[in-house]
């Protein structure tokens, strides 16, 4: 990526205030977003993965966003290899590079120099074997292989993620090393990049934040983009958009198995779920400084008074 880049990045879990954060930062820095969610990569997956609305693309440049088709086997080394490519653009032209998101693996994959060998492509003869193992055994009998393997990487992966417990396990057999072997190999930082993390003080208070993106969601027409995507296939088990949260919770209601509600009530459950899970994620992370949005959510604080909170804590001075 050439000279030491100066980033920084807004991480957290879901319905923190990201995106409004991140567009504030860029606006006030002469700078663009760089997307780092793992959905948001694919296109046709717009409302529920909370992507930025045209208006919000329109205020600032963005990247990474929409650059993979729902069914394609989008890597975290596929990532990486575009979201450098984009840092290193956006650096050469005196912008900074804000990046935006909650994939905590993609995250990584820009701040430290991992080397993803076999960790990528196609998987060939091993893949289609894992997978037909697991259609045969279940997804828990293929995570119970990849814990045996390489306990530390299956702490990070959940166990319905088959794509990713297959693949961690397919390095493993390809290379004769596990997946938290390659990434310790290079753990020097190849970015100078200062991130952001935002947090709720108050569970309930990001509960409720939570339900309410969830009923946006449905009001903007989740169901309709869900019976979309699924018609098309690009829902098909085994396919990465199958596992997204805000559509896999939806399938029961799309075959006819439930009514709406329930699905709607699996929706809030699994992303309170998913929340916590990238909470806990960045929260063992020593390079990210956190803030607190409680009094952001309840209007006691501007997005401009957080960006503020944000730019010093990143030691970024702007002439606002």
């Amino acid at each position: 990526m050439g000279p030491r880049a100066r980033i920084i990045a807004i991480c957290g879990g879901t319905a923190t205030g990201k995106t409004p954060l991140a567009l504030r930062v860029a606006e006030l820095t002469d700078g663009e977003i760089v997307g780092c969610d793992s959905m948001q990569v694919y296109r046709g997956m717009d409302i529920g993965t909370a992507k930025p609305t045209p208006e919000e693309m329109a205020r600032v440049p963005h990247h990474l966003i929409g650059v993979a088709d729902p069914g394609d086997d989008f890597s975290v080394a596929d990532y990486q290899a575009l979201a450098k490519s984009a840092i290193a653009d956006i650096v050469s032209r005196g912008k900074l590079p804000v990046i935006c998101g909650g994939t905590g693996l993609y995250l990584d994959s820009i701040i430290y120099d991992n080397k993803y060998s076999g960790d990528g492509g196609d998987g060939g003869e091993i893949r289609a074997s894992l997978e037909k193992y697991a259609d045969e055994n279940g997804n828990d009998a293929l995570f119970s292989r990849l814990a045996q393997i390489d306990p530390e990487a299956a702490e990070s992966i959940h166990p319905n993620n088959r794509r990713r417990v297959a693949r961690a396990i397919e390095i493993y057999m390809k290379t004769g090393r596990t997946k938290t072997e390659w990434d310790r190999e290079s753990r020097t930082a190849s970015a100078d990049a200062a991130v952001i993390g935002l947090r709720f003080r108050d569970r309930e208070l990001h509960r409720r934040a939570i339900r309410q993106r969830c009923e946006a969601m449905i009001e903007s027409g989740l169901v309709a983009e869900a019976a979309r995507l699924y018609g098309s296939g690009a829902l098909d088990a085994g396919k990465p958009a199958s596992q997204a949260i805000g559509y896999k919770e939806l399938l029961p209601y799309l075959r006819g198995e439930e009514p709406l509600s329930a699905a709607i009530d699996r929706l809030y459950y699994g992303t309170c779920r998913y929340s916590k899970r990238q909470t806990t994620w960045f929260s063992k992370k020593d390079y990210v400084r956190w803030l607190d949005v409680d009094r952001v959510y309840l209007g006691d604080e501007s997005v401009d008074a957080l960006a503020a909170r944000a730019l010093s804590a990143a030691g970024i001075d702007t002439d606002t």
